[in-house]
């Protein structure tokens, strides 16, 4: 390997890592503080989610019961300051509960019990706990009931008690139609307009009586939920604001663009709804023909309810439209190649690279209006327009399209745009499709990482393939080092690069060539810290990498590791996107950290996602807090990933979900959908963890059992 590429292995994503635990509480949730756990119970489902919820009160109408249960971990209930208080979830039919898992916020529950109970009214324990210390408790259980509540009897803090998450595992009788589910409930969702910001085609679907959806005031308008996977769909209830629809249909699709009806009045009455209907689609829409008022269509809850099944775990096929933009030649009114944004040219936005995008030019383009067109080849028939807005994105625009790339024809508009992921139902003719800004959010131009357009016709390239997911639990082996050679022996050269010199961030330490790593002869591989001057540092240890020997896309990665304790030291597992190899600059090429922990405080563990939009002190991640040591023994780091996201677990028990759909509509691109390399490294000193000081242990030892990799 490149000597140059190999001491820069140690990217500037840990220059501001200091910040993470200050920063994490704002950007995610409060610090977890967690029971000891046993392994998840990973072969039953999650049941809980989307689900009825009730609870004894809430402190506002911003942290309502709902929130608890929508599996967004930036979303919570809280309750009134006073005891007792209780959070119960409807499972719709009767379940076998295998395990309950509560993420607390900082106003944590010290005594509680978790009850199952047949009719919501008689309860049973199936597990009492005092001297709870918040975090996340994970809860195996046995029981059977319809309805699972967690009842809190004593107070962490002087506040109420309050969930991130409440989430209950196990197997459901339920049959026929669901009417108490909610498959909708914080789902994706699009409309044809919005009378303005404060009434989004969010708010029918987020469960809350108190906010609505309003349309612009025109006849047709559309209001479209994204299920995530087909659904065989029931019912469907509407709660109508005062401006309703008096003729509407009810229409399924599989791909969002072809519609069947399942249900249609031209005599509706407003009020609340429950209609009946049967069908089958991924994506539901309610579309409304004729008002009944001068005013929009609004909606205050639009509820689905569906079979009692468990849904299929990949998405359907995807009906005849491909995506028809990639690797298309695009042209812009302006763009960017400079310092600050290089070769931000218009293809960047069509190249499915999630880590280039397009800008508009700081000296001509910082202007409205600001434009990008894609040439698909030929004529198309457009039926979705995906967009992943960079923080200078467009508040007003259009999507147009064009036989000639001279007369346009708008085929969407806003003027509420909120940025992020912009995933569009639109149906336009042309050869040519545009996004035509003209209004920013800022003072800076317009910027797109990705610009997709789907449909059908044109002339498209296929996109390259990529790998399959994994089923978990994985169990085919494609990567692992034992650490069984005798003692003294070194990494093994054909599965580790050793990545000798200086780290960034301030660190103490050297990294030697390989003297500072050998087995142990017990199973181990040794990575030791020592006080010692080398490369004119007063510290030397070990760091090693799979780059140029070994690269995964998707699957399990686990290390056993034996972390040491002592001021200034920084173990970590974690890995690096190959294409920082070849030349593309950290945080471009993504960074994932599994495990890192600080010898300071080592009841702490910690796991973050760094990418453009969110790195350093603003990675996005988790800070778990443990009632154990984790320097006292041996631990499993892991993460199963696939396309949806990444599950990160310690010794079988999940620590974070990060959801790429969340991620893309909160935070920015998801950059890891390609191959990455392993690392493992001892570090002394630095930014983060502080200087050693005379009660640092040295030598200091960082052990790992094995390496695995599982696809």
């Amino acid at each position: 390997m490149n000597r140059h590429l190999v001491r820069t292995l140690d990217p500037p994503s840990r220059t501001r890592r200091r910040l993470v635990a200050a920063t994490l509480a704002a950007t995610l949730v409060a610090t977890l503080t967690g029971l000891a756990a046993g392994p998840a119970q990973g072969a039953d489902p999650l049941l809980s989610q989307g689900r009825p919820v009730t609870a004894s009160s809430t402190q506002s109408a911003a942290f309502p019961a709902s929130a608890a249960v929508d599996g967004d971990p930036g979303t919570r209930w809280s309750s009134a300051a006073a005891d007792p208080q209780w959070l119960s979830v409807d499972l719709g039919a009767a379940a076998t509960v295998s395990q309950v898992v509560l993420t607390w916020e900082a106003a944590y529950a010290t005594a509680y019990q978790v009850q199952v109970s047949a009719d919501g009214a008689t309860w049973t324990t199936l597990r009492a706990v005092t001297g709870g210390d918040g975090g996340v408790d994970t809860l195996a259980v046995a029981g059977t009931g319809r309805y699972v509540r967690v009842a809190t009897t004593a107070r962490g803090t002087a506040y109420g008690v309050s969930l991130w998450e409440f989430q209950v595992y196990g197997t459901s009788t339920a049959t026929g139609c669901d009417t108490t589910g909610n498959a909708a409930l914080n789902r994706p969702a699009t409309a044809s307009s919005t009378e303005n910001a404060a009434l989004p085609a969010s708010a029918a679907v987020d469960g809350n009586p108190g906010t609505r959806w309003s349309s612009a005031a025109a006849d047709p308008q559309w209001l479209r939920v994204d299920l995530g996977v087909e659904r065989a769909v029931c019912r469907v209830d509407l709660t109508w604001e005062a401006a309703y629809a008096t003729a509407y249909q009810i229409q399924l699709s599989a791909d969002g663009a072809t519609w069947t009806t399942v249900h249609a009045t031209t005599t509706g009455a407003g009020g609340s709804q429950q209609l009946t209907v049967t069908g089958t689609g991924r994506y539901l829409r309610v579309l409304g023909t004729a008002r009944a008022t001068a005013y929009g269509y609004s909606l205050w809850e639009l509820a689905v309810r569906t079979a009692g099944t468990t849904p299929p775990t990949t998405p359907p096929p995807s009906g005849g439209d491909v995506l028809l933009s990639y690797s298309k030649p695009a042209v812009a009114s302006s763009y960017q190649d400079d310092g600050a944004c290089w070769q931000c040219s218009p293809a960047r936005a069509f190249d499915l690279d999630p880590a280039s995008r397009w800008a508009t030019s700081p000296t001509t383009g910082w202007v409205d209006p600001g434009w990008i067109y894609v040439d698909l080849g030929a004529t198309a028939t457009v039926h979705r327009v995906v967009l992943q807005w960079d923080p200078a994105y467009a508040t007003a625009y259009q999507i147009q399209t064009s036989t000639d790339a001279t007369t346009w024809t708008t085929i969407y508009r806003t003027t509420t745009n909120p940025g992020f992921r912009q995933d569009l139902t639109v149906s336009g003719t042309g050869r040519y499709v545009r996004m035509y800004g003209t209004a920013r959010s800022n003072g800076y131009g317009y910027s797109l990482w990705e610009f997709q357009v789907y449909g059908t016709g044109g002339a498209p390239t296929a996109p390259p393939a990529r790998p399959a997911d994994p089923t978990f639990p994985a169990t085919t082996l494609v990567f692992a080092d034992e650490f069984d050679g005798p003692s003294g022996t070194r990494p093994d050269a054909t599965k580790w690069t050793v990545d000798p010199g200086t780290g960034q961030n301030n660190e103490s330490q050297y990294y030697t060539d390989n003297a500072n790593a050998a087995m142990n002869g017990a199973g181990q591989l040794v990575m030791e810290a020592r006080r010692e001057n080398a490369g004119g540092r007063a510290y030397t240890s070990h760091r090693m990498n799979t780059g140029t020997k070994f690269q995964v896309q998707y699957g399990r990665i686990e290390a056993r590791i034996k972390v040491p304790k002592g001021n200034g030291l920084w173990p970590a597992f974690w890995m690096m996107g190959g294409d920082f190899l070849t030349g593309r600059p950290w945080p471009y090429n993504g960074e994932i950290d599994i495990m890192e922990i600080l010898g300071r405080d080592t009841y702490r563990s910690y796991t973050t996602l760094h990418a453009p939009a969110y790195n350093g002190g603003g990675g996005y991640g988790q800070e778990r807090v443990w009632t154990v040591d984790l320097s006292a023994d041996f631990h499993v780091y892991a993460v199963e990933w696939d396309s949806r996201g990444m599950r990160f677990l310690v010794d079988g028990t999940q620590v974070f979900y990060a959801s790429k759909e969340t991620v893309e509509t909160t935070r920015g691109p998801w950059v890891f959908d390609h191959p990455f390399y392993l690392i493992l490294n001892l570090a002394v000193g630095g930014d983060w963890p502080g200087p050693p000081d005379a009660t640092t242990p040295f030598p200091a030892r960082m052990l790992v059992d094995y390496v695995r990799v599982y696809k």
